[in-house]
């Protein structure tokens, strides 16, 4: 059985989700970040970082969102969560996962902490650079869908789609969320009807975004 150390609407809500997905037998370890529970010194042990998600996996602690949605997927290869390697979808895969985790956890951290790179006299220009660059990837994205959906790599769900489907999450309260990208928007309504993604929210107490 896998431990999952979360706390609602982190980034732990994507592992929350493909954890119910693939039905794999889990326990929930709340780990709130509002209490500071994730800087406390028991839980630096399992992740130095002190950020969640962690997830326990045969005794271990597995830290970093992408990397656990990563692994999951190939822990539960039956899943067809993850293409096979040799598969012509593969590259395009290991790409997106890289890219979500490379270009929009970085600005989302930006965004949502403005005064960390640069003080409270920066925070304002911090976060305009920060909208500018998520909006850059929800182009990027609103075309890919564009032209392959209606998942991120195609005709099947994959990892990419916890990881973006979470971020997309994320940019809920801003100017500009996800959703006014028409194809975004298509895509976000049936991610947003899956049963898995549905009882994550129902688990963690989280009504906003799921009904659009």
């Amino acid at each position: 059985m896998y431990q999952l150390y979360y706390s609602p609407s982190t980034a732990s809500l994507a592992v929350h989700w493909m954890l119910i997905e693939i039905g794999a037998p889990f326990e929930l370890v709340l780990t709130d970040t509002k209490t500071g529970a994730h800087k406390q010194p028991d839980y630096l042990k399992l992740n130095p970082a002190g950020v969640v998600p962690t997830l326990i996996v045969d005794g271990a602690p597995v830290c970093e969102s992408t990397a656990i949605l990563m692994l999951l997927a190939e822990r539960h290869a039956d899943k067809g969560l993850a293409p096979s390697v040799g598969a012509p979808e593969r590259a395009a895969y290991l790409q997106g996962m890289v890219y979500l985790a490379n270009t929009l956890l970085p600005s989302f951290r930006a965004w949502f902490y403005s005064h960390e790179p640069a003080g409270e006299a920066g925070a304002q220009a911090v976060q305009a650079v920060a909208q500018a660059r998520i909006e850059a990837v929800w182009d990027r994205l609103d075309a890919q869908l564009a032209g392959r959906g209606p998942y991120m790599l195609g005709e099947r769900l994959s990892a990419v789609d916890f990881l973006a489907t979470m971020l997309m999450r994320w940019s809920r309260n801003m100017p500009r969320p996800a959703t006014a990208w028409p194809h975004i928007a298509r895509y976000l309504s049936r991610m947003r009807a899956m049963p898995s993604l549905r009882e994550a929210h129902a688990r963690e107490g989280l009504t906003d975004w799921i009904d659009g």
